[in-house]
């Protein structure tokens, strides 16, 4: 089985979505990667040293500069003649192309896999990860969107891949790209971060967010995430959001303070290798999840955390 891998990246470099992407395609059979964009040589290079990767197709055009899921899905239904699988990271730019690849093809996309289980047959969650599913697909070709966090990332270097141009069909026309804002940070970005500190609802505004959970992460060298309810509430921006409507994470540690826990929430970071929840609510749900729990006010347990550390 030939599988095609979707390359997520910014013409400069390829994400680390990638790299568990290709390991789950690795258990289909013989990967190949999709390198799309404009001016994006280095990305291509650097796909090729991916161990496991026997092909990559780089495609080098304007349309394609902005990874616009109108004008690259039919480029990938095109190459799909050549393929028996593709397969996705589960970002929202894997999220947006995939649908339109399965459409094309007329078949039935699979969702945010957890496994491998055959050549047709996949776990992925339902009921927000509260039960997982295992699916066999009947159709000739499949589609597939991966959770980055349920697969090992793929070794980035050791692999000596082939790289072949292809072309197809460029600017279809129904959209266009008009601007992007990308929030700039020193800090690692939620989906890679090895420690994760978040924050919900009980921080009460943006001000007290920042004086009681920055101080923290800032010792520990994490990233920081927030409930949606403390983004709804206009604490912190949409980008730290974590939860099945928000970013899937899976650090080392996380560390939930003044989460409830909701199951909305719990399908975002339930997979954290440590969690530790700090919450005055003692039956609040976290702490089914939870690997250590403290029950106390957070407004006195975390700034004594954060100058013992």
């Amino acid at each position: 089985m030939k599988t095609l891998v979707w390359v997520e990246h910014d013409n400069a470099s390829l994400a680390d979505a990638t790299l568990a992407a290709v390991t789950a395609a690795g258990k289909l059979g013989e990967v190949h990667l999709l390198v799309a964009g404009s001016g994006c040589r280095a990305v291509a290079d650097q796909a090729a040293k991916i161990a496991g990767v026997g092909k990559v197709h780089i495609a080098d055009d304007e349309a394609y500069a902005n990874a616009l899921a109108e004008n690259v899905a039919p480029l990938v239904a095109q190459l799909m003649d050549h393929h028996d699988a593709f397969v996705a990271p589960a970002t929202t730019t894997g999220k947006n192309i995939a649908p339109r690849v399965a459409a094309l093809l007329d078949v039935m996309q699979i969702s945010d896999i957890l496994s491998v289980e055959g050549d047709k047959t996949f776990t992925r969650p339902i009921y927000a990860g509260n039960a997982i599913a295992t699916v066999e697909s009947s159709d000739p070709k499949l589609v597939i969107t991966v959770r980055g966090t349920a697969f090992d990332k793929a070794d980035a270097d050791g692999g000596s891949a082939e790289i072949e141009e292809v072309s197809g069909p460029t600017d279809a026309g129904l959209s266009s790209f008009v601007s992007e804002e990308i929030a700039e940070s020193d800090r690692p970005e939620l989906t890679s971060a090895k420690v994760i500190v978040s924050g919900g609802r009980a921080l009460k505004d943006s001000e007290t967010f920042e004086q009681v959970i920055t101080p923290l992460a800032d010792k520990l060298g994490a990233g920081i995430g927030a409930s949606r309810a403390a983004v709804d509430a206009g604490y912190v921006p949409n980008d730290y959001q974590v939860g099945q409507t928000g970013k899937i994470v899976a650090p080392e540690v996380y560390i939930a303070i003044g989460i409830s826990g909701a199951i909305q929430h719990l399908a975002g970071m339930k997979d954290s290798k440590t969690i530790i929840a700090i919450n005055k609510d003692e039956d609040a749900p976290i702490f089914q999840v939870a690997d250590v729990g403290l029950v106390a006010d957070l407004f006195k347990a975390v700034p004594e955390l954060t100058e013992k550390l």
